[in-house]
């Protein structure tokens, strides 16, 4: 019969003088960030849960800051990876739903009054992904203007290009035909489909070894809007299932405003190329 295994007297039980794992992850102030107004499981299931789709959310913010500067550079490859990344931390969005899911009505009613007017929808990272994905709304930043880092940041990214943006530059820079009006317009406002963007990506899916790269590219955009689809359809479902049809705690329609945005095409052209091939 084998022995427990022993813990040495040595480095390894001693961290006085080391950094230890709790401190590497600053363990003591993260788990002292659910200051919760009762003492309820349920309250505090659902203070974790977004507090740990805002920290999915900060690398999503990373990686896409980073594929964007790839792609404005021609470097493609580096930006793949990255999507990618992207696209599996949906799914991570995606199952902590399944988890918040398990919250009923009757448990959340229990604490939402003590919510006040904060929501979801002045999640200002959340916001960000928005406009660095395309889906541009000046007004989305009017929640903000208490805080004017913040506000100045998401004015910022709402006025620059968008990733989808930069792929069509990236398009016009390998030698397509974009219109001036696509590469040089007012980034602030959302993105309207372009014939000749649709003309280009028919193009490259036509010919996927002459143009595999922007191939590639077009698949990793897909891949990340069809996840992002499903947070969205996830959110939706969830909300439905906890509170009905009730107004959301900061003012909006609630289910109504989040079946709304799930008719949002970030990438039209990139869709409507399946049609026409």
């Amino acid at each position: 019969m084998a022995e427990p295994t022993k813990l040495s007297s040595g480095a390894h039980a001693d961290f006085s003088q080391e950094k230890s794992y709790g401190d590497f992850l600053c363990l003591d102030e993260l788990l002292a960030c659910q200051r919760m107004l009762g003492d309820s499981n349920n309250e505090s299931l659902f203070i974790i849960q977004h507090q740990v789709s805002e920290l999915w959310m900060k690398q999503v913010i990373l990686e896409l800051d980073a594929a964007l500067a790839r792609v404005r550079a021609d470097d493609l490859p580096p930006a793949f990876k990255m999507l990618a990344r992207v696209s599996r931390i949906m799914v991570q969005l995606i199952q902590a739903w399944d988890v918040l899911s398990t919250l009923t009505a009757a448990e959340y009613m229990e604490f939402r009054h003590k919510l006040g007017r904060s929501s979801g929808f002045q999640s200002y990272q959340y916001r960000t992904i928005e406009f660095m994905l395309g889906n541009k709304n000046r007004e989305m930043i009017a929640p903000h203007r208490h805080r004017p880092e913040i506000h100045d940041r998401l004015r910022a990214v709402l006025e620059a290009p968008s990733l989808y943006d930069e792929a069509s530059r990236l398009l016009a820079r390998r030698g397509f035909a974009i219109a001036p009006e696509v590469l040089e317009r007012d980034f602030s406002q959302p993105y309207r489909k372009h014939p000749s963007v649709e003309a280009a990506w028919g193009a490259v899916y036509r010919d996927t070894r002459r143009w595999f790269e922007l191939y590639e590219l077009g698949e990793e955009l897909v891949d990340l809007e069809d996840y992002f689809r499903q947070w969205r359809f996830r959110h939706v479902t969830t909300v439905e299932r906890v509170i009905g049809f009730k107004q959301g705690t900061g003012g909006t329609a609630g289910v109504g405003y989040l079946r709304k945005m799930l008719e949002v095409r970030l990438f039209p052209e990139l869709w409507d190329v399946r049609t026409v091939l």
